[in-house]
C-alpha cells in the first residue's frame, strides 16, 4: 500500500520505460483483479484494439468534436508506455481495465474554455474570476491561467546539476531496476511537484481531473471489489492525491463541467510525433533511444546500451560514406561511463552518450554526426493498426483508396518522391490500370484541397506539361488529424471534396475564387463539382470589372481547357466565358493602367495572363481587339509609365511593333523633358520581358545613353533608382552585352571594352564603386 490510501497507485512518466518495467513487475507480485489507467474514461471500448494482435505502437486514441470550430485531443502511446504495458498485463492475465480520466467531451469543452481565455485575455487584463458558489468553480478557476518563466521541471534539473529534465528524470529513474524504487521515487517526487506554490498554471486543471479520478476509483470500490485487489496506473504528480482522505467529484460538479460532443477513432502514430522535438510537451526527445531501452531491460541487457547506442550511430555514418572504428565505439563507451560516474551516475544517460559520440566519433564536431544522432535518437518508426479497427468512415476509405492505387509503400514517416504520367499507358493490359497515374493525381489532389498533408506537389518543371506531375509522400500523425477532422464534410475522400468545393463557392465573393475552385475541381476529377463552379463564375464576371481578377479567372479556366484530353473531360462549357472574361479584361486594361506602382507590380503579371490566353485561344478570343487595346496603353502618356513600358514589350515580342516605332517611343520617352521617374519607370517596364530582341537593337541603348547624359544631378538620383531596378533582374551575360553596346556607341572598340570588362578595378573605380554601395535608394 502507498501513503495515498487502500489502493495500489502507481506514479509513472508517460513515456517512461523503467516505469513500464517496474509496473509489469508490481503487477506480476500484486496480481490485481482491476487496472486503472489514467486515460479518456469513455475510450474504454478500444482497449480490445489497442492490445489487439496486428496493432504496433506507436498509436494514438484520437477524441475530435463532431461539429465545427474543430477541436482535437490525441492520448498516444508507445511500447515502452507504462499505461500501454497496463493494459497488456490486465489481457494477459485476465485483470479488468478501466480508463478513470475525465471523458473526451469535457476536454473537448475544456479547450473552448481555454480559448475564450486567451480572446478575453487579448482583449485586456486578465483576472481571475469570482465564484458564484456553483459547482463551477473549478472551471472558473481553470479558465484563469496566468502565464510562467521557468518551469518547475527546468528548476528541478537546474538544482540537481543537470542540463535538463530529461537526463535528470533518466539518471535518477530509468537505470534504476532496484524493486519498488521507481514508484517509491516517483511518489515522493509527485509529492515535491505539488509543494510548490507557483504553478497555478497547470493545477487547476489536475484538481479537476483528480477530482474525476478519486470519483472513478471510489466507483470501483463501491462495487464490491477489494482495495488491495486495485491497481492505479497515473502520472507521478497525481499519485500522491488519489486517497480516501480527499473529497471526490459530485454529480453535480460533474455535470457542471462544460462538454463539447465528439467521437473517438484510433490512429497510428511516429516517434518524431512522439518525441519533444515535435513540440509534444509531454514527449521525450528520443523514442527510439528509449524503445531501445525498453527493449533491453525485458533481457536484463540495459548495461549493453552504450554499445548498442554508440555502434548505431557509427552504422549510421559508415551507410553515410564515413568510416568509423570500432575502436572509437569502444572508447566511446568508457568516456560516457565516466561521464556518468561524475554525475553519480550507475549507468550514461543520453546527454552522456551524446557528448560521448561528439567526442570520439565526430571528432569534436557536432554537426558531422547530427544526421546519425538525430536518426538514433528519434527513429522513423510508424505504428499500425490492424484490419477491422473501429475507426472512421472517412479513415476507411482513405485505406481503400491507398489499396486500389497501390499506394501502400508510401504510408510511411520517410519522404519519398513519385512521378506521374497521367496520360493513357496503352501498354496496360485493363482499362483501369490504364489511367492508374491519372487517378492517383486526383487523390492526391483532393488530399490537398482537404489539407491533408499526405501528398505535396513539386514544381513539374514545365508548364506546358499537364501530363507531367511530381509529388512528395509522407505521412504524419498530423495527416491522419487532418483526415479524421475531413469525416465533418463527408463520409469519403471525394465526398468531402466535394462538400469542401461547395463552402468555397458559397463563400466566394469574387471571380478569381469561383476560377480557382473550377481548377481544383477538374484535377480533383469531380466534373459536378467544376460545373457548379463554372456556374458560380459565370454569376459572378457580369459585375466584375476587376482586371486582376479577370485575368486570373480567365488564365485558370485556359489552363483547365489545356487539362481536357489528358483529364478526361469535356472542356467546351469553358471556351464561351473564356471568351467573355478575354473581352472583360481586355476593356479593363486601360482604365486599370492608370494606377501607382504596387497595382502596377499587379497588372503586369495580369497582362501576361491575359497575352497567353490570346496565344493559346488566337482562334477563338478577341485578339485584334486585345493588340489594340495594348497600342492605346503603349503610346499613353497619363497612365502608369512601367504598365505602357511593358505594353510596349509585349507589341514588340507580338511582332506587332517595328524597329522604327520602337526607335521613336524610346526617343519620345527618354526626351530631357520626360520627368525622370516616368522616363525610367517607361524603360523598366519595356526591360521585364523579350531582352534578347532588346539587346538587338542598337538604336535603343544609343536613345538610353544619350538619356542619361542629359540628365541633370537631381534628375539622375530619381532615375538611377528605376533603372537599377530595371537592370537587376538581367544575367550577367546579358549586363555585358548592354556594356559592350555601349562601348559601341561611345566609339570603344570591342577588345578594349572585353579587357575593361574583365580586368581589374582601378582604386578610382573602388571608391566610385563604394559610394555607389553607400548611396541610400529608399530616401529617393
Amino acid at each position: 500500500m502507498t501513503a495515498a490510501g487502500p489502493v495500489h497507485v502507481f506514479g509513472v512518466r508517460h513515456l517512461s520505460p523503467g516505469g513500464a518495467w517496474h509496473l509489469r513487475a508490481m503487477l506480476d507480485r500484486v496480481k490485481p483483479k482491476y487496472v486503472l489507467v489514467e486515460g479518456l474514461a469513455d475510450a474504454g471500448p478500444m482497449v480490445h484494439h489497442l492490445t489487439k494482435k496486428g496493432t504496433r505502437p506507436p498509436v494514438a486514441i484520437l477524441a475530435y468534436t463532431d461539429s465545427v470550430p474543430v477541436r482535437t485531443l490525441v492520448y498516444p502511446l508507445a511500447a515502452y508506455s507504462p499505461e500501454f504495458q497496463a493494459l497488456l498485463w490486465a489481457k494477459e492475465n485476465g485483470a479488468k481495465v478501466e480508463f478513470i480520466d475525465l471523458p473526451s467531451d469535457v476536454f473537448l469543452g475544456l479547450q473552448d474554455v481555454e480559448i475564450e481565455r486567451l480572446e478575453k485575455k487579448a482583449k485586456g487584463p486578465d483576472e481571475p474570476p469570482q465564484p458564484d458558489g456553483t459547482a463551477g468553480e473549478k472551471e472558473a478557476e481553470l479558465a484563469w491561467r496566468p502565464e510562467r518563466g521557468q518551469s518547475i521541471y527546468e528548476r528541478i534539473a537546474e538544482r540537481e546539476g543537470e542540463p535538463d529534465y530529461d537526463t535528470y528524470w533518466e539518471r535518477r529513474f530509468e537505470h534504476n531496476l532496484s524493486d519498488d524504487a521507481y514508484r517509491r521515487a516517483s511518489f515522493e517526487l509527485g509529492r515535491a511537484l505539488r509543494d510548490e506554490d507557483d504553478e497555478p498554471v497547470w493545477r487547476a486543471e489536475n484538481l479537476v481531473r483528480e477530482a474525476y479520478m478519486r470519483r472513478r476509483i471510489r466507483e470501483v470500490l463501491d462495487g464490491g471489489v477489494k482495495p488491495e485487489q486495485v491497481v492505479a496506473v497515473v502520472g507521478a504528480f497525481h499519485a500522491p492525491v488519489l486517497g480516501p482522505d480527499l473529497p471526490a467529484m459530485t454529480d453535480e460538479e460533474f455535470a457542471s463541467l462544460r462538454r463539447r460532443p465528439g467521437k473517438l477513432t484510433l490512429m497510428p502514430y511516429s516517434y518524431f510525433k512522439l518525441s519533444s522535438q515535435s513540440g509534444y510537451g509531454a514527449g521525450n526527445r528520443a523514442p527510439a533511444y528509449f524503445d531501445l531501452c525498453w527493449e533491453l531491460m525485458q533481457t536484463d541487457g540495459l548495461a549493453e546500451l552504450p554499445h548498442r547506442y554508440l555502434s548505431e550511430v557509427v552504422r549510421h555514418q559508415r551507410a553515410a560514406g564515413t568510416y568509423r572504428s570500432t575502436a572509437e565505439v569502444i572508447e566511446g563507451v568508457r568516456l560516457a561511463r565516466t561521464l556518468a560516474a561524475l554525475h553519480d551516475g550507475t549507468a550514461p544517460t543520453l546527454a552522456d552518450l551524446h557528448d560521448a559520440a561528439v567526442t570520439l566519433i565526430g571528432h569534436g564536431e557536432t554537426a558531422a554526426i547530427s544526421e546519425a544522432l538525430a536518426s538514433v535518437d528519434v527513429g522513423t518508426a510508424i505504428g499500425a493498426l490492424p484490419q477491422g479497427v473501429s475507426r472512421t468512415s472517412i479513415q476507411e476509405d482513405f485505406d481503400r483508396q491507398m489499396s486500389r492505387l497501390r499506394l501502400e509503400k508510401y504510408k510511411t514517416t520517410v519522404a519519398a518522391e513519385l512521378e506521374l504520367d497521367i496520360r493513357e499507358d496503352r501498354r496496360a493490359k485493363t482499362p483501369d490500370a490504364a489511367f492508374t497515374d491519372l487517378r492517383r493525381s486526383s487523390f492526391f489532389h483532393r488530399l490537398r484541397v482537404l489539407d491533408i498533408s499526405f501528398a505535396k506537389q513539386l514544381k513539374a518543371g514545365s508548364d506546358q506539361a499537364t501530363w507531367y506531375e511530381r509529388w512528395k509522400l509522407q505521412w504524419t500523425p498530423e495527416s491522419e488529424i487532418a483526415l479524421v477532422e475531413a469525416v465533418l464534410l463527408g463520409e469519403t475522400v471525394e465526398l468531402a471534396t466535394g462538400y469542401k468545393f461547395k463552402q468555397r463557392l458559397e463563400a466566394a465573393t469574387g471571380i478569381a475564387e469561383a476560377a480557382d475552385v473550377v481548377m481544383d475541381a477538374c484535377v480533383c476529377g469531380l466534373a459536378k463539382s467544376m460545373d457548379l463552379a463554372r456556374k458560380r463564375l459565370q454569376e459572378l464576371a457580369a459585375v466584375s470589372s476587376d482586371l486582376a481578377a479577370i485575368a486570373h479567372a480567365a488564365a485558370r479556366l485556359s489552363q483547365v481547357v489545356r487539362y481536357g484530353d489528358v483529364r478526361k473531360f469535356d472542356p467546351a462549357p469553358l471556351l464561351p466565358l473564356i471568351e467573355e472574361l478575354f473581352v472583360q479584361g481586355a476593356l479593363a486594361l486601360l482604365p486599370a493602367a492608370n494606377c501607382d506602382a504596387q497595382a502596377a507590380a499587379t497588372y503586369v503579371e495580369s497582362i501576361d495572363q491575359l497575352n497567353r490566353v490570346s496565344d493559346d485561344h488566337h482562334d477563338r478570343v478577341e485578339v485584334e481587339m486585345w493588340v489594340t487595346q495594348l497600342r492605346k496603353l503603349s503610346d499613353a502618356d497619363d497612365r502608369n509609365p512601367l504598365l505602357s513600358g511593358y505594353a510596349c514589350a509585349v507589341l514588340l515580342e507580338r511582332g506587332a511593333m517595328a524597329t522604327e516605332d520602337l526607335a521613336r517611343e524610346v526617343s519620345r520617352r527618354l526626351s530631357p523633358g520626360i520627368p525622370a521617374d516616368l522616363g525610367a519607370g517607361w524603360f523598366e517596364g519595356l526591360s521585364k520581358r523579350n531582352r534578347g530582341a532588346l539587346l538587338a537593337r542598337q538604336p535603343l541603348w544609343v536613345e538610353l545613353a544619350g538619356y542619361v547624359a542629359a540628365l541633370d544631378d537631381d534628375q539622375f538620383r530619381r532615375a538611377i533608382v528605376f533603372l537599377r531596378r530595371a537592370f537587376g533582374s538581367f544575367t550577367p551575360h546579358q549586363k555585358r552585352q548592354i556594356c559592350e553596346n555601349l562601348a559601341e556607341h561611345w566609339g570603344v572598340h570591342a577588345d578594349a571594352a572585353s579587357e575593361a570588362l574583365t580586368g581589374e578595378l582601378t582604386e578610382k573605380e573602388q571608391k566610385k564603386l563604394g559610394e555607389l554601395s553607400e548611396f541610400n535608394f529608399d530616401d529617393i
